[in-house]
């Protein structure tokens, strides 16, 4: 017999599974993926942020970065 746990609703679920003797169902098998699909995808999120970047001029960056704390501060201020 399996140990009992000690969470009292886990304990009660364990009470009536035993006392049922009824088995988990199994879980669906999932489908292989394509190998070539999941490179693609990693690549498109790899090389995106590096490819913005690049095309930013620093004055850009900076704007986009005193926004961002803008409406992070904003938030802190407001609560």
């Amino acid at each position: 017999m399996k140990k009992s746990p000690g969470d009292i609703n886990k304990l009660a679920a364990f009470i009536v599974d035993q006392a049922t003797n009824e088995d988990k169902p199994a879980e669906p098998e999932q489908p292989e993926k394509n190998k070539a699909a999941q490179e693609l995808g990693r690549l498109g999120g790899l090389k995106g942020g590096k490819a913005r970047a690049d095309k930013l001029t620093p004055e850009q960056r900076r704007e986009i970065a005193q926004k961002a704390a803008k409406a992070r501060w904003k938030k802190s201020v407001e609560e």
